[in-house]
């Protein structure tokens, strides 16, 4: 099987969302066939809302700086999907993948074929299998697995880590994990079982509760990743900052951030205290490796800049309200030039409240609609931008290809053009500009 026929079959399972189907038993089944990869290996799961991604990184830089040899497994992809899986800091290659995809692909269609399950696993099913076969046989000694959707019913879930983490939740995906924040605390923090470690973020008080509930259940005692209030001393003009952490086992002083943004001193506490707790599971995760692994994690698409065609890029997947105000927040703070906000989202995500906290921040406007059948179109997004916005100053560009260019040619030199509202739009966009 070639890359790109292994690609096609993919995308032939449907959309990675419009098609999903919560649930274990598919990958269970899926993975016992393939002889269990997952069980070659320890593993760290991360669940949450928002940095799942920032906190899964940092952690793998931390890893590899001890020199632990990490799998990571991450969505979405920007560019290719390849991005998704990364041995030892190395994108898998095509050539693997394929083979990969060849066999996880055959295995599905035998017990499909036997009856063993009612349909071929979904889209993430079969990546998630892929990417726990490669950590199988690079001999990893420690996969790090972003959660796709949720926690109870997600397909990184059958991975049976032995440490886990909760970032902050917040309402997303609302149409799947339930509309309360409740709700959604509720799914994401069952993937705390018995035997785990388990590194809870700081909370809003309504997730918080239903978090410590589940870790009571479970016999669990929670390590709090905010126990003690970090200090920051400094930031430079990208938005990098240098802070003071303090755990109850160690002191990290002026540490500069290699993610820029406020919120990321958050995931930064939440890596740190995975690490402390690897550590405390025999792993070599020196002080000396922590502090390195948070100066040099990079994670593409999110508070990224770029000097692309003469223009100054930000690109940040922004796709919730949370994400909405950490952008805003960082651009009120950090970016002084004027703002082209090159802006596309899904319809089914909180766009009036994303829009309202977004827009106002831009100097020119464009609106444009991603490549995928959940994307909003730009007349429904004109629609949320504010009353008193000069409508001279917004573009509705078709396609993610017409809104760059309009971006180019309505930027001033001086200016930045920031890509946001959703990382499909980014990886569109990183791709046309490449």
């Amino acid at each position: 099987m070639r890359f790109d026929e292994a690609l096609s079959y993919l995308l032939s399972l449907g959309h990675e969302t419009l098609a999903i189907k919560l649930g274990l038993t598919n990958t269970e089944r899926l993975l016992a066939a393939l002889g269990d990869p997952q069980k070659s290996f320890p593993s760290v799961q991360i669940a949450g809302t928002n940095g799942k991604g920032s906190t899964a990184v940092m952690l793998e830089r931390v890893a590899r700086a001890a020199g632990v040899k990490t799998g990571l497994y991450t969505s979405p992809h920007l560019v290719s999907i390849t991005e998704r899986v990364r041995v030892d800091g190395q994108e898998i290659t095509r050539e693997e993948f394929a083979r990969l995809t060849a066999l996880v692909r055959a295995t599905a269609e035998r017990l499909v074929s036997d009856g063993t399950l009612p349909a071929l696993p979904t889209f993430f099913e079969h990546v998630t299998a892929i990417a726990l076969a490669a950590f199988a046989e690079s001999r990893a000694g420690l996969a790090i697995l972003e959660t796709g959707l949720g926690g109870r019913l997600d397909a990184t879930t059958t991975a049976r880590a032995e440490v886990v983490a909760i970032t902050p939740v917040a309402l997303d995906h609302q149409e799947y994990l339930g509309e309360t924040l409740s709700e959604i605390a509720s799914e994401k923090a069952a993937i705390i079982r018995p035997g785990v470690a388990a590194v809870v973020a700081p909370q809003s008080e309504e997730a918080l509760e239903v978090i410590l509930k589940r870790c009571a259940e479970c016999g669990v005692a929670p390590r709090m990743a905010a126990a003690r209030e970090p200090e920051v001393i400094g930031a430079d003009e990208t938005g990098r900052l240098r802070v003071n952490f303090e755990t109850g086992e160690d002191r990290y002083e002026s540490i500069r951030l290699a993610l820029r943004g406020r919120h990321q001193i958050v995931n930064a506490q939440v890596a740190i205290a995975l690490a402390e707790t690897l550590r405390e599971r025999g792993f070599p995760l020196t002080r000396a490796a922590i502090i390195e692994g948070l100066e040099t994690a990079s994670h593409a698409g999110r508070l990224e800049f770029r000097r692309i065609a003469g223009h100054d890029f930000l690109f940040d997947g922004a796709h919730n309200p949370a994400g909405a105000r950490a952008l805003r927040d960082f651009l009120d703070e950090f970016v002084h030039a004027p703002v082209t906000l090159l802006f596309g989202a899904m319809r089914d995500k909180a766009l009036t409240e994303i829009a309202a906290t977004l827009f106002p921040a831009a100097n020119n406007l464009i609106l444009t609609q991603p490549a995928s059948p959940r994307a909003a179109t730009p007349e429904t997004l004109a629609r949320l931008v504010p009353h008193d916005f000069d409508s001279s100053r917004i573009t509705l560009a078709p396609s993610a290809a017409e809104a760059v260019n309009a971006a180019l040619a309505e930027t001033p030199p001086a200016g930045i053009i920031c890509v946001t509202g959703s990382l499909y739009l980014v990886g569109e966009v990183q791709s046309i500009l490449s």
